[in-house]
């Protein structure tokens, strides 16, 4: 760059040359002995200062340029030759001063004593001329350790101007010159260490950024050690252009200083330039090399050892291939498909000449911006996967991240990161892969520049690059669905209300706790239809009768003989009296199953011990209903033994089941027998088994039809009479199925409304319809074995509990696959049912709880039914046979829940 006067813009292209020894800038201080003046001060032609231009003197001239072969007188006046500045790069003598005049006055090139002073023109000097080296004289100078320059061949004694002193030049021999540390320090290669030029770290160090961004503070930046650099509160920085050209005119005749003074606008000051500088810009200017150390023409270095540098003497003897004299056909390839590329303006003729790089950074993208820009850009937006996974060709496999690193991996970890000396034996002793980090030990340091190489570095690369070479991936496409909403939106539970939620009432035999024995499970419970009455059957074979309101026991009936054969009725009172010797006790059968019937008017139970079925009269009714009971049980009350009733003997359910009574039979019982009398004070007649029904196989389960007469028994050993209907009024019975089809049946039960009867297998459930003699459906469960049925009150919704914990609902409108499958328990379902008045369900498990399902059936054939989880009753232990709640049933009126279990208890769930 040239030199420009303090607040003015970059300076013409001429640089004027003046004569005043007072406008000459101070010099770095050099040794007396080698003072000597300019030429200009002691030329032959001496203009006034008023009829000439100012003209800079040949003090500028800082004897860099004195190694030219002429040999100059040292005592001549006029010791600035024409040849002055020759050896500095300039291409004639023309610019010997490299002083420039805008008056173009004519060179006397003639007189060598007194020698005019040199105005030259740049239009004139033509650079490409002027030689890009310095002389060989220079190229024998060296810089010493000290900075001094020393020659090394030629000492010439040579008439070289110096400093100006009083207008006259003093020779200086050549040597004194190069070992001159002052013209060392002006003309010696830059060093461009930023810190050796601020050693105080005072200058701005804001980099690249723009200098606008503090046009409205009072600081330019920040230096080196952290502090605002302060803007000058020079003319500079308030001024416009032509203001600072006007005040440099001024402070150029007023201060000698000021004349080559220039605004750094990155530190916000003045700057005076260095008569170095200075030195450095006129040669630029001139065209030649800034520094005269720099040789352009190096002699050359022959590093060829051989004989002929051309041919090294290897396959000399050869005649040339064929190939060498034809064209190729590779590169006749390459020129047809750069063609065909041209022809179809994938590349044009930019990109053929080297132009261009690359062709996308010619596409205009729709905001105006090329895809060579530097824009801005998230470093980890997540996307470049998908990217990749979106473009052509082979689907890209991406590789799983690396974890990144915890605090462990810091070179300042905290202290429980850092192990001590025994985990360190132990972690030694440990295989690498069972390490906390691996191969890693967390190291503390106390910087950062103190951490070094890692040492497995290179065997967990190579670990990594080998398991993402042999372990196979396979790409899964990423959903981006929200979590949220693939869960069905359920009101709250607490909207759902009621349902019941807390234990009440336990139930408990006084004379099993007086007697202290074994547990006995409860297997099967049924509420009367008026809510006030609860019958259990349990392991024992004794039916128990309960006040649901008191938790009181009022009767209690053991049928463990009538279920081995036996045919008394063993009844026993409150007081525990026993009919019979414990001794003389066959083996006890346990109650498999027990119903009430739905008929409010009938106040009978049914029972399923052993091969029997024995119904008992509760006596619970009043006056009325116990003259609708004993017409309804008359039929069966007179039957004799042996007899098969009405049933047809000619009809197979005359080989499968046989009806007697056992009213007349056991022990006499007197008319103020507790155990005989009827619980209701209006109550007629006795309580106690009336009939017994004895089939060929243990009976596991016992079903009423809605009206209370017919009820259905099911034996699952018995082949074709498995599923038996019986009609109690007519002590009647008959087999619907003539042989065995899917397998033992399980259950059964009727439809509330229409003349269907479910069976259920263990896997399937089979609708008939009773009056056409038909199957209707056959709905598949997906169960492995169903241990539990029943039916809504609407009819058209089915659930079905299995040992494989899964609860099925179906929809019987809908298809005959379920229409939702409920895993919430642990361990096998035992007993599920609907709630006969409230939109309830339950399931009772072996674990020992109990679900409650909201479950809505709406009237809207379009609406599917609502089941929401409400709440989990816990009442009973697992015993040491994994067995929990064996049985549950809602109360008939209340929403109210009643449930047994293997550890003997009985429970009341109220919504309290």
């Amino acid at each position: 760059m040239a030199p420009k006067k303090k607040n003015q813009p970059p300076p013409p292209q001429q640089l004027k040359v003046e004569e005043e020894e007072e406008d000459t800038p101070e010099m770095e201080p050099v040794d007396d002995d080698d003072d000597s003046s300019g030429s200009s001060g002691s030329s032959g032609e001496e203009e006034d200062d008023s009829n000439s231009d100012p003209q800079v003197s040949d003090d500028y001239d800082f004897n860099d340029d004195n190694d030219d072969d002429d040999d100059d007188s040292e005592g001549e006046d006029g010791g600035d030759s024409e040849d002055e500045f020759e050896d500095q790069g300039s291409s004639s003598d023309d610019d010997d001063d490299g002083a420039l005049n805008e008056d173009d006055e004519d060179i006397d090139d003639s007189d060598d004593d007194d020698e005019e002073v040199e105005i030259l023109d740049t239009d004139l000097i033509n650079n490409e001329d002027a030689p890009r080296s310095w002389p060989k004289s220079m190229m024998k100078m060296k810089r010493g350790v000290d900075g001094n320059t020393k020659l090394t061949t030629t000492t010439t004694a040579t008439t070289t101007p110096n400093i100006t002193d009083g207008g006259k030049a003093k020779s200086v021999n050549e040597d004194d010159y190069t070992n001159d540390p002052a013209a060392a320090q002006w003309m010696h290669a830059d060093d461009l260490s930023s810190d050796d030029e601020d050693e105080d770290g005072t200058t701005n160090r804001i980099g690249r950024i723009p200098l606008h961004w503090y046009d409205e503070f009072s600081h330019i930046g920040y230096d080196a050690h952290g502090k605002q650099v302060i803007k000058s509160t020079s003319s500079s920085n308030n001024k416009d252009l032509l203001d600072q050209a006007l005040d440099a005119d001024d402070n150029a005749l007023d201060s000698k200083n000021n004349k080559f003074t220039v605004y750094d606008a990155l530190n916000a000051k003045d700057v005076t330039l260095t008569p170095r500088q200075i030195e450095l810009l006129r040669r630029l200017q001139s065209g030649a090399f800034a520094h005269p150390e720099f040789n352009a023409t190096p002699d050359s270095i022959d590093y060829f050892s051989g004989v002929d540098p051309m041919i090294s003497g290897l396959n000399s003897n050869r005649y040339l291939p064929k190939a060498n004299f034809q064209p190729s056909k590779y590169e006749k390839l390459q020129v047809r498909r750069l063609l065909h590329r041209l022809k179809c303006g994938s590349i044009n003729m930019d990109f053929l000449e080297g132009k261009v790089r690359d062709m996308n950074d010619l596409i205009q993208r729709p905001d105006g911006t090329k895809d060579g820009d530097d824009k801005p850009f998230a470093l980890w937006k997540g996307d470049e996967e998908d990217e990749l996974a979106l473009r052509k060709g082979p689907q890209h496999m991406p590789a799983p991240k690396v974890p990144p690193p915890g605090h462990a991996y810091s070179y300042n970890p905290p202290l429980e990161y850092l192990p001590n000396e025994e985990e360190l034996a132990e972690w030694r002793e440990m295989d690498p892969s069972d390490r906390p980090y691996g191969l890693f030990i967390p190291q503390k340091f106390d910087n950062l520049r103190s951490v070094g190489a890692y040492t497995h570095s290179v065997q967990e690369r190579f670990e990594r690059c080998l398991d993402l070479y042999l372990c196979p991936r396979s790409m899964k496409r990423r959903l981006n669905i929200d979590p949220e909403s693939l869960v069905p939106q359920l009101p709250k539970a607490s909207d759902l209300r009621p349902f019941p939620t807390t234990k009440a009432i336990r139930y408990v035999d006084p004379t099993t706790a007086e007697e202290e024995s074994d547990v006995v499970p409860v297997r099967c419970l049924t509420v009367s239809p008026d809510g006030q009455f609860l019958v259990s059957g349990s392991e024992d074979g004794v039916v128990r009768l309960w006040e649901v309101q008191t938790g009181r026991m009022l009767r209690k009936w053991d049928l463990s003989e009538i279920g081995s054969g036996g045919g008394g009725d063993n009844e026993k009172d409150l007081d525990g009296d026993d009919d019979k010797d414990d001794n003389n006790k066959a083996k006890s059968w346990p109650i498999a199953s027990v119903e009430w019937n739905p008929n409010r008017t009938h106040h009978c139970i049914l029972a399923a011990v052993g091969k029997c079925a024995v119904i008992i009269s509760t006596g619970t009714g009043g006056m009325e209903d116990s003259e609708i009971t004993d017409a309804l049980l008359s039929a069966a009350s007179s039957c004799k033994e042996g007899s098969g009733a009405n049933i047809a003997p000619e009809s197979r359910a005359a080989k499968a089941v046989t009806w007697t009574s056992t009213v007349n039979k056991g022990k006499k019982s007197t008319s103020t027998s507790s155990a005989a009398l009827p619980i209701s004070a209006f109550g007629i007649g006795k309580s106690g088994p009336v009939a017994v029904l004895r089939t060929n196989c243990d009976v596991a389960s016992v079903k009423w039809h809605r009206k209370g007469d017919y009820f259905v028994t099911v034996s699952p050993k018995a082949g074709a009479a498995a599923v038996l209907i019986h009609q109690l009024s007519k002590a009647a019975s008959q087999q619907p199925f003539g042989k065995s089809k899917g397998g033992e049946a399980q259950l059964a039960c009727f439809h509330p409304h229409k003349p269907f009867l479910f069976v259920a297998t263990k896997e399937h459930i089979r609708v008939y319809h009773l009056v056409k003699q038909m199957m209707v459906k056959r709905l598949l469960s997906g169960c492995r074995h169903i241990s539990s049925l029943d039916v809504h009150t609407s009819g058209d919704h089915v659930i079905v509990g299995s040992l494989d914990r899964r609860l099925v609902w179906f929809d019987l409108d809908l298809a005959n696959t379920p229409y939702k499958t409920l895993k919430y328990h642990e361990r096998a379902l035992r007993s599920v049912g609907y709630h006969p008045r409230y939109p309830l369900m339950a399931s009772a498990s072996d674990d020992g709880s109990i679900h409650v399902f909201h479950s809505m059936v709406y009237s809207d054939l379009m609406r599917n039914p609502l089941i929401v989880p409400v709440k989990v009753l816990r009442g009973h232990s697992v015993t040491k046979q994994s067995l929990g709640a064996l049985s549950m049933v809602f109360h008939p009126t209340q929403p109210w829940l009643f449930s047994a279990g293997a550890d003997g208890n009985i429970h009341l769930f109220q919504d309290i």
